[in-house]
């Protein structure tokens, strides 16, 4: 039986992804900073596991309480949306603190594991800001666009140890609750001088008609931890699909 440690797993597509691989016949390590009973099936096969990406020592401690791990998906991230002029370096940093290097200092402590065995697998899920520009997004796309390159070439190296990397693009994620979650980071993001552009912007959030929802993540993540054929990306959802298709036109 394979073992797959997600992060991220309150809630959303990394929720959604643990009980996907649960019912495909995994032993799920699910990760969150607190672990909440109840979230996933009663199941011998499920393990909730404290975990906050920022903190190494937190870190160290989930992957020893996991033992093997042939899995790893990255999927834990917080999100801002604002404007770039006003947006505090507190804020830049907390959010490449979890999005960018969050994702490096997983992967660096479950790769010595994976080398050693000669298999494995790194999925690490950024967003479909990375397929195309998206407005009031800079911060944010910045912070996955790092690991859309980073998994780009570490991919490379690692095929030398028979461990492989994948991207999982999600689509706009209207149910989730990135959102609400990144509410207190978004205060005073839109000042009187950007308004008359952010308006319009917001507006189309809630007109859009095709999107993302946490099942098309969790089976997009599942296709990319069991491929075989040297693929590197998986867009997730319609709407990242579509973006997908228009960037390789």
């Amino acid at each position: 039986m394979k073992t797959v440690l997600i992060t991220g797993c309150s809630s959303g597509y990394g929720l959604e992804t643990a009980r996907h691989f649960h019912t495909n016949g995994w032993k799920v390590i699910a990760t969150m900073r607190t672990p909440r009973e109840g979230l996933l099936p009663e199941s011998d096969r499920i393990r909730l596991v404290a975990l906050d990406v920022t903190k190494p020592e937190s870190i160290a401690s989930a992957i020893e309480q996991s033992g093997p791990i042939d899995v790893l998906v990255n999927n834990a991230g917080i999100g801002v949306v604002g404007a770039f002029e006003p947006m505090p370096m507190d804020t830049i940093r907390e959010v490449f603190e979890t999005n960018t290097f969050g994702v490096m200092a997983m992967t660096q402590a479950v790769l010595p594991q994976m080398r050693d065995r000669g298999a494995g697998v790194v999925v690490n899920v950024t967003s479909s800001v990375t397929l195309t520009a998206m407005p009031l997004a800079a911060v944010y796309t910045a912070s996955k666009m790092a690991i859309e390159g980073f998994t780009a070439s570490l991919a490379l190296e690692l095929a030398a140890v028979n461990v492989t990397a994948k991207l999982v693009e999600p689509g706009y994620g209207p149910t989730t609750s990135f959102t609400s979650n990144g509410a207190s980071r978004m205060d005073g993001l839109i000042p009187e001088p950007y308004r008359a552009f952010a308006e319009p912007v917001f507006a189309a959030f809630g007109e859009t008609a095709v999107f993302t929802v946490e099942s098309d993540v969790a089976e997009a993540v599942y296709r990319a931890a069991t491929d075989d054929s040297g693929r590197l990306r998986f867009p997730a959802g319609a709407d990242a699909v579509a973006l997908a298709d228009a960037q390789a036109r």
